[in-house]
């Protein structure tokens, strides 16, 4: 298994410490932040920009989009937009001054500053998966559901990582904890075994002014030092087509008010959900982002709001999603190309519908997370352990897809193509000429150990070595460092205070019954 090397270190609360006595579960490369630098892929023309633009606002102004939220439905009132029962129509000048007041970007601070995250510009930041009620390991070999103990694994993953930046939502679904406490068990679970930024379920009032009140617990934060800037985000989804259900939107507003990010995201499966055309679908998902963003600027102008895509089609034959296809990295092209054009962070996954972390699962997840590098993504989304299009969480996925965005990390390091005298190498050409070998050079043993990627997964020896070394199928060696992993874990520092206090408040919401289990 490799070790650390110069440049690369393990993650968790023990990097120092595992690093010098090379007993690390794995060789990594070190916490950054990931900048873009490649030109994104745009397949639209301007032509087709405006169209898509066009198509989205004609949906807004002629057919509506229905908010099952009273508030919402007052606030449009209120800003003069024509509702008539629950079904909100507004104009396109409308839409575009008020998205327009959102920022181009924006930083998020957890509890440890030194995660804090910028969304937007050219920086793109994977996040764990997210809410799947399923598991899966090699172990167990079936699927089962989602346990505490399980979600606190997924967890430790998404600490240890360095590559995942940012605590989606729960890692798999915990559900043997009852639906009106799990919230508090998951969050205290979070928030203590991570310092990433995290996220809240946009699932009834108490939920989220629940995970408000922890995350700035665990920040040591006043309520003016929480407010005054993102510390903290929520995700929803509109219920395509064309709808927005009442607890999502109520979340928003209450996050928006004390100043939280939002991530609009529709669920739109083309000829399902949404029109089979690829365009027809994008500009639905984007009227049904706009009008939302729009609403959370009327009342907080200048809110730090992403807006997200999910679209791709179903299978035409059987009516199941599908993932990672041609249609699905085109539609994420283009979200990412009119995302720009309305000056917004964007918001894409890393998705596979396959059952298993098998190949199907890893061409699939590939083709989504290399979309999500085209497109010009600020979040992904379920960039680690996703399968079954979202119903199963498997730490040998997470352990294989972090492999892969190790590998999107280093590609988009601008090192590998300087192009300064040291770079072009004319001396070492020279010295070599037309009849030699560079490895024994000393410009090829300067830089040997940081030339190329080291993966901590992939097997590079040929056949016969690898039968030798027992013939270990990729999903068995990533079933073995999860279990190092586990092993070695140390949950990140937390003031004793602030533990007890997070302690006591998730003690005392129990007590008072946490939250309803009906919106």
């Amino acid at each position: 298994m490799a070790r650390a090397t110069a440049g690369r270190r393990r993650g968790g609360g023990r990097a120092g410490a595992a690093a010098r006595r090379g007993d690390a579960a794995l060789a990594q490369m070190p916490w950054s932040i990931p900048v873009n630098i490649d030109r994104p892929i745009e397949p639209l023309s301007p032509e087709g920009v405006e169209a898509i633009h066009d198509g989205a606002m004609r949906i807004l102004e002629e057919i509506g989009i229905v908010f099952l939220n009273p508030e919402a439905l007052e606030i449009f009132k209120e800003a003069g937009c024509r509702v008539e029962g629950d079904l909100v129509r507004m104009d396109r000048e409308f839409v575009m001054e008020m998205v327009g007041k959102a920022p181009d970007s924006f930083d998020i601070t957890p509890r440890n500053p030194e995660r804090r995250i910028p969304i937007g510009g050219n920086h793109i930041l994977f996040g764990n998966v997210s809410s799947p009620p399923n598991y899966w390991d090699l172990e167990l070999n079936k699927k089962v559901t989602g346990t505490q103990e399980q979600c606190r694994n997924l967890l430790k993953l998404t600490q240890y990582f360095n590559c995942i930046h940012f605590a989606g939502g729960y890692p798999v679904e915990p559900v043997d904890i009852h639906a009106s406490v799990r919230h508090l068990d998951v969050l205290y679970d979070k928030l203590t075994l991570t310092d990433k930024v995290m996220h809240a379920y946009s699932l009834g009032k108490e939920r989220v002014e629940d995970v408000m009140e922890m995350v700035r617990i665990a920040g040591g934060l006043s309520h003016e030092e929480f407010e005054s800037r993102p510390h903290m985000y929520t995700n929803i989804n509109s219920t395509s087509p064309l709808k927005h259900d009442f607890p999502m939107i109520d979340g928003c507003l209450r996050l928006v008010r004390k100043g939280q990010a939002v991530v609009v995201t529709p669920f739109t499966l083309a000829g399902a959900m949404a029109p089979v055309t690829m365009s027809g679908a994008v500009a639905q998902s984007l009227a049904e982002s706009l009008c939302a963003i729009a609403l959370f600027q009327y009342v907080r102008p200048g809110t730090p709001c992403a807006i997200g895509t999910f679209t791709s089609n179903v299978d035409m034959k059987s009516g199941a999603p599908a993932f990672g296809t041609p249609e699905y990295t085109r539609a994420t092209q283009m979200t990412g190309q009119m995302a720009r054009y309305y000056g917004l962070p964007m918001r894409s996954s890393g998705v596979c519908a396959a059952n298993v972390p098998d190949g199907q699962a890893m061409w699939e997840t590939s083709n989504s997370l290399w979309a999500a590098v085209q497109s010009g993504t600020n979040m992904v989304y379920h960039a680690a352990g996703w399968l079954e299009g979202g119903l199963i969480a498997s730490p040998e996925k997470f352990i294989m897809d972090c492999e892969v965005l190790q590998q999107i990390q280093r590609y988009l390091q601008p090192q590998i193509c300087a192009t300064g005298p040291e770079e072009i190498a004319l001396d070492a050409i020279r010295e070599v000429g037309n009849d030699g070998h560079f490895f024994g050079l000393k410009h090829t043993q300067d830089r040997y150990t940081d030339a190329f990627y080291q993966p901590f997964l992939s097997d590079w020896r040929n056949y016969e070595a690898w039968e030798a070394a027992g013939a270990v199928w990729t999903p068995e060696r990533a079933h073995k460092i999860y279990k190092d992993i586990l092993a070695e874990f140390e949950a990140p520092p937390m003031d004793d205070a602030i533990r007890e206090e997070l302690g006591d408040f998730v003690a005392r919401r129990k007590a008072e019954g946490g939250a309803p289990t009906d919106f």
